[in-house]
C-alpha cells in the first residue's frame, strides 16, 4: 500500500513536471515574438516610410481587432475545452500572416497586414495563461515559474534584436518576427492534451458542462469585474508611449540600438525576478496589493521618464517594470483564479485581455502619435496620469471585494 501511494505521488510529480515544461516551453517561444514586437515593430513601420501619427494607428487598430475576435475565440475554447487544438491553429495562422508582412509597403497594405495577423496573435497569450492558471488551481503549480521563461526569451529577443537592428537595418525585424512563429507553431504542438496527457489534471475532476453565452456576458457585466478591468486597463495601458515610441524617442536622444536593446532587457530582468518568487509574493501581498503597487510604480516611472534622465538612472528606473506590468499582470491573473469560476478561466481571460490590451492599450496607441507629436518625451507624464487611475481604481476593489466569487456557478452576479 505505502509502495502504491509512492508510485502515485512520483507519477503526479512527474506530471505536474510534465505541464510546467510544456507550458514554460511554450511562454518562451512566445515571448521571442513579443520581444521582437513590442520593442522594434514601430522602427521596422519607420523604416517602410511610415509617419508618427500611421505609426500609432498601425499598431493601434490590430488591438482594436483584440476587442471583437478575443473574447469569441476564449469562449469558443471554453466551451469545447480544447484549448490546445485553438492555440494550434492560432499558431499556424500567426505564422502565415507575419509571412504577410514581407509583402507590404505603405501605409494600407501595412495596415491590413496587421489586421489579418491579430485575427491570429492577440488570442494566443490569454488561452496560454487560462491553460497555466489550470494547473495552479488543479496540481498547485507555481505560476511565475512558469512564466519567467517568457521573460527571459523577452530579454534574448529585444537584446539580440536591437544588435541585429544596428547591424543589418529595420528588416532584421521583421525576420525575427518569422523566427519566433515558427516556433511558437512548433510550441503549440507540443503542449498538454486537453485528455490529461501531460497536464496537471492529477485530481480526477469530472469535465465540466459548457459555458452559455448568456453566462459570458454576464461576466463582462459584474460590477466588480468592471473595476478590476479599470484597475488593470490604466496600469497596462500607460505603457503606450513606451511601446511605440520608446525605441524611436531613445534614439533620437543619440542612444544607440544596442543599449537600447539593454534598457528593454533590464525592465524584463526586474519582471524575471518578481516571477521566480510569485508564489510567495502573491500569498504575503494578495493579488488587489499587487496591483496597487503597480499603479503607484506606474506613476512614478513614467514621469521620471518623462524628465529624460541621464542613460545610468535610466536604467535604474526601467527596473520599475517589474511593478507597473509584473506586478499588474501577477496580481490580475491570479485575482481572475481566486474570483472566476474554472470554466470561466478563458473567457475571463480573454475579456481582460480584450480590454486592457485591446480597448484601453488601442485607444493610447491610436492618440500616441498624436501625443508625441505634441510634447515629445513629456508625453510619458499622461502615462503617469494613468497609474494614478490604476491605484485609486484597485484601491476601490480591494476595499470592495470580500476574497470570495464574484461570479458564483450558474448565477453571475456583481
Amino acid at each position: 500500500m505505502v509502495n502504491d501511494r509512492w508510485a502515485d505521488s512520483e507519477r503526479q510529480s512527474a506530471t505536474r513536471f510534465g505541464f510546467s515544461l510544456r507550458l514554460g516551453i511554450f511562454y518562451g517561444v512566445v515571448f521571442l515574438l513579443i520581444g521582437g514586437f513590442l520593442p522594434y515593430f514601430a522602427v521596422w513601420l519607420d523604416g517602410r516610410g511610415l509617419s508618427a501619427s500611421e505609426i500609432g494607428i498601425v499598431l493601434a487598430t490590430p488591438l482594436m481587432v483584440r476587442v471583437m475576435i478575443t473574447p469569441v475565440i476564449s469562449f469558443r475554447a471554453d466551451r469545447t475545452g480544447d484549448r490546445r487544438g485553438m492555440l494550434i491553429m492560432l499558431a499556424w495562422g500567426t505564422l502565415g500572416a507575419s509571412l504577410v508582412f514581407t509583402q507590404t509597403h505603405g501605409f494600407w497594405t501595412i495596415l491590413s497586414a496587421s489586421i489579418v495577423f491579430a485575427v491570429f496573435w492577440t488570442s494566443i497569450m490569454p488561452l496560454a495563461e487560462a491553460t497555466a492558471m489550470a494547473g495552479v488551481r488543479r496540481a498547485g503549480l507555481d505560476y511565475g515559474r512558469m512564466r519567467l521563461w517568457g521573460s527571459l526569451s523577452f530579454i534574448l529577443a529585444s537584446t539580440g534584436g536591437g544588435f541585429a537592428i544596428q547591424r543589418w537595418g529595420s528588416e532584421a525585424a521583421l525576420w525575427t518576427f518569422i523566427f519566433a512563429s515558427t516556433a511558437i507553431v512548433v510550441g503549440a504542438h507540443f503542449l498538454p492534451r486537453p485528455d490529461g496527457n501531460g497536464s496537471a489534471k492529477t485530481n480526477g475532476r469530472a469535465t465540466m458542462a459548457p459555458i452559455r453565452v448568456r453566462d459570458a456576458v454576464a461576466l463582462m457585466k459584474a460590477p466588480l469585474f468592471l473595476l478590476f478591468l479599470l484597475a488593470t486597463s490604466a496600469a497596462q495601458s500607460a505603457h503606450a508611449i513606451y511601446y511605440v515610441f520608446g525605441t524611436l524617442h531613445w534614439r533620437g536622444l543619440g542612444i544607440s540600438t544596442g543599449v537600447i536593446g539593454m534598457l528593454w532587457a533590464i525592465g524584463v530582468i526586474a519582471e524575471v525576478l518578481l516571477f521566480t518568487k510569485s508564489a510567495q509574493i502573491v500569498r504575503a501581498i494578495g493579488p488587489l496589493r499587487l496591483i496597487c503597487i503597480a499603479g503607484m510604480a506606474t506613476a512614478i516611472r513614467w514621469t521620471l521618464t518623462a524628465m529624460d534622465p541621464a542613460i545610468g538612472f535610466l536604467f535604474v528606473i526601467q527596473i520599475l517594470h517589474g511593478a507597473t506590468f509584473g506586478a499588474a499582470h501577477l496580481g490580475a491573473v491570479h485575482f481572475i483564479s481566486a474570483a472566476v469560476p474554472e470554466e470561466y478561466a478563458g473567457t475571463a481571460q480573454g475579456v481582460y485581455a480584450s480590454v486592457t490590451s485591446g480597448i484601453a492599450m488601442g485607444s493610447m496607441m491610436a492618440v500616441s502619435g498624436l501625443l508625441y507629436r505634441a510634447l515629445g518625451g513629456e508625453s510619458y507624464y499622461v502615462m503617469g496620469a494613468l497609474g494614478i487611475v490604476s491605484f485609486v481604481a484597485a484601491l476601490v476593489l480591494f476595499k470592495k471585494w470580500d476574497g470570495k466569487r464574484i461570479l458564483p456557478n450558474s448565477a453571475l452576479s456583481g
